[in-house]
């Protein structure tokens, strides 16, 4: 299995609207948030990603199909840290979870963006909170520190995510 990220180019922005409303619904089971009048979630700084230099999207690829995304930025989730990189979204599809996909998408990214990072999660996400438990322990040799319900950090349902700050 090979898996590779690709850089999403404008050409392809339709196609991440259409995989982030997959992962909106998704997460909405967590976040409690509702669609707009047209039925559809929406990301608001998606254009952005192609009109700043700080915003990167990538496609996730398993064996060249479609397998999820990644989005990185360098706004800091927490203003009071030092921060380089900011994971603003990660999705991997069903079909490629528990195979290794996400680590190895999560560790290239690392790869590219080589400095400080901040990433949040929803704690009641409990696939997400074992996954990013367990793979930024692994690829930071446990160098890194989790402040969970940081003040300031609140999703759409009120609850306050769990902020890492790492090294890559």
């Amino acid at each position: 299995m090979i898996v590779e990220l690709k850089l999403v180019t404008f050409d392809e922005k339709e196609i991440l609207r259409n995989l982030l409303e997959i992962y909106s619904y998704e997460f909405s089971q967590w976040d409690k948030r509702d669609v707009n009048s047209l039925g559809l979630y929406g990301y608001s700084h998606l254009d952005h990603y192609w009109t700043e230099d700080n915003r990167w999207a990538y496609f996730i690829l398993v064996d060249g199909n479609l397998a999820g995304f990644v989005m990185v930025s360098n706004f800091a989730e927490v203003g009071d840290r030092e921060t380089h990189f900011h994971m603003a979204e990660f999705f991997v599809m069903y079909k490629y979870r528990r195979l290794g996909v996400g680590r190895q998408a999560f560790f290239k990214v690392l790869d590219l963006h080589k400095g400080k990072w901040q990433l949040k999660r929803h704690p009641v996400n409990i696939a997400s909170v074992h996954f990013w438990d367990k793979v930024i322990s692994e690829y930071t040799n446990g160098r890194f520190e989790l402040v969970k319900g940081y003040p300031g950090t609140e999703y759409e349902d009120g609850t306050l995510g769990d902020v890492f700050f790492f090294e890559s």
